[in-house]
């Protein structure tokens, strides 16, 4: 099924502010079906904003949003069926167990039990964490409580993935699965909207990547198209030149002096 051409995001004159502060200054933006986003920026830029705003967590905005083809001004939660969502940081319900709190997930996206019960312990074996399926949450580690994270954002087969630092946590082996797991989704059509301040993993998997910066969008392309129009080669150092970021070598070598007593 070619579906590359179908859109799956789009914004038009999004604008919206905090008081008197101004913090997305009429973005317009078009994301097709198929395609994994780095949607990067300094802190501040926007991009919480941004994706807060897609999930319908944030109102008083300006400007027009689609998601699937619907207005989500005017759209029932049906259209929150078809989204997966994985915060930076997560409030998780630490007293149940995994199969408790990802069957109350999966329950509130409209599975059955038996269905999302089966799916879940699936999942959990394929990150090597099945063990602990019936174990409280408030036990496990920063890196298994972010592959239940992950789980849950996924149980409903979501068309949108909205992730934030997902790879928080995780050990080198997991890193790589959620890398290829990411990339299978999107060969299926599935919409990725990755969001990090890790630019060699975005650099890696994204097939465009968004730069924000004031609230504006100061960059879009692939990585190459990025890398040929800054004259830059990594990622980090097109970020730092189009985000007019170049002290980060001073302020390191103050802080290195500081330490050893020297300033």
């Amino acid at each position: 099924m070619d579906f590359k051409d179908e859109i799956a995001i789009s914004m038009k004159d999004l604008r919206m502010s905090y008081a008197t502060k101004e913090v997305l200054k009429g973005l317009d933006l078009e994301v097709y079906k198929g395609q994994i986003i780095g949607y990067i920026g300094p802190n501040g830029a926007g991009k919480s904003t941004t994706v807060k705003i897609m999930l319908g967590l944030l109102e008083g905005y300006t400007g027009e949003v689609k998601i699937l083809g619907q207005d989500i001004r005017n759209a029932s939660v049906e259209y929150k069926r078809k989204i997966g969502y994985v915060p930076e940081t997560a409030e998780i319900y630490d007293n149940l167990t995994a199969r408790e709190y990802l069957t109350f997930i999966g329950e509130l996206y409209g599975l059955s039990y038996e269905e999302v019960d089966s799916k879940a312990i699936k999942l959990m074996k394929v990150f090597s964490i099945e063990e602990v399926y019936d174990s409280r949450i408030s036990s496990f580690s920063k890196g298994m409580k972010q592959k239940v994270l992950i789980i849950s954002s996924l149980l409903h087969n979501p068309d949108i993935l909205f992730l934030d630092e997902p790879l928080s946590g995780l050990d080198a082996n997991s890193v790589m699965i959620v890398k290829e797991i990411l990339a299978q989704l999107a060969a299926q059509g599935k919409t990725i909207f990755y969001s990090s301040h890790i630019m060699d993993v975005v650099e890696k998997i994204s097939s465009r990547i968004i730069l924000l910066n004031g609230g504006e969008i100061v960059a879009d392309g692939s990585f190459e198209d990025l890398k040929h129009k800054s004259k830059e080669g990594s990622l980090e150092e097109i970020f730092n030149d189009l985000t007019g970021f170049n002290q980060h070598k001073a302020l390191a070598e103050e802080f290195a002096a500081v330490v050893q007593g020297v300033l």
